[in-house]
């Protein structure tokens, strides 16, 4: 597998080509009126939002070989990751009172799957237009001002595997002690997402992200690897020598709270920590 660089770009900028839902979308206000006296309702975090309708079209039943469309918000990082029918995108997210959101430093990959019955430029252009949403029980309604939904969600749930949902710090790579460096804004980490088997995180300078697969024996893989592009050169760390960690990985081990992530051979290539 080769690991392949983006650049990050906002979903609205992105996606300035492509037709907007502003054009689709009623501006009639017949939404709920959003004001600093709404209670505010955080979104759940560490769970999978599932796409129910887009613009008011039922596209539940949508899947690509078996993964659905939706995403999931994580509260240590305020990152948020994601399937959008073809590619996977990622990005950041900030929630205020009143029930306001906004998405920020969208990516995705760039693969074409063309598909009549499922525009996933219109659900990632959701991304660039809502600022506030509304939430009862397991739905979620992302908006626009007082206008009808631009999607809604539902929240669902899947068994664990020990090695998800958790915040790995890098201790050793290649057998050499990583120590935090005065520059450096975040540790080193990644965190595998089960609910669209994406995995993020941070690489020292750049944020990261793509896809793992699990299987028998602890057998782990990853794909299509996307990094942002920025430049660090006060920063010692050989960022491109962590993500050949991804691109070379074969199997993991727990010990503990230790994660042993190794190559074919079996030789570590990485050790990383638990952090709570």
């Amino acid at each position: 597998m080769k690991i392949h660089f983006i650049a990050f770009v906002l979903v609205a900028f992105a996606l300035g080509s492509c037709t907007s839902t502003k054009n689709t979308v009623s501006t009639e206000p017949t939404g709920p009126m959003i004001d600093q006296n709404t209670p505010f309702v955080k979104i759940p975090t560490e769970t999978f939002w599932k796409l129910e309708t887009l613009e008011g079209k039922d596209v539940s039943s949508f899947k690509r070989d078996g993964q659905e469309v939706g995403f999931t918000m994580f509260a240590d990082n305020k990152r948020i990751s994601g399937y959008a029918g073809c590619n996977s995108f990622f990005g950041t997210y900030k929630m205020e009172p009143g029930n306001r959101i906004s998405f920020s430093e969208i990516g995705a990959t760039k693969m074409m799957c063309p598909d009549e019955d499922f525009n996933e430029n219109d659900f990632l252009e959701v991304f660039g237009l809502a600022d506030n949403y509304t939430l009862r029980g397991n739905r979620l309604e992302l908006n626009v001002g007082r206008r009808a939904p631009l999607a809604v969600f539902v929240s669902t749930a899947i068994p664990l595997n020990p090695v998800v949902k958790k915040h790995w710090k890098l201790k050793t790579l290649d057998g050499k002690k990583v120590k935090m460096e005065k520059n450096q804004k975040d540790d080193i980490f990644f965190t595998l997402n089960p609910q669209d088997n994406t995995v993020t995180g941070f690489a020292g300078c750049n944020t990261f992200g793509g896809n793992y697969e699990l299987k028998e024996d602890n057998k782990i893989y990853f794909s299509k690897i996307i990094s942002t592009l920025m430049a660090c050169p006060d920063l010692q760390f050989n960022e491109w020598e962590y993500l050949k960690v991804f691109e070379n990985a074969n199997t993991y081990r727990i010990r503990g709270k230790k994660l042993e992530i190794l190559g074919s051979d079996n030789t570590p290539l990485a050790v990383f920590e638990e952090v709570d």
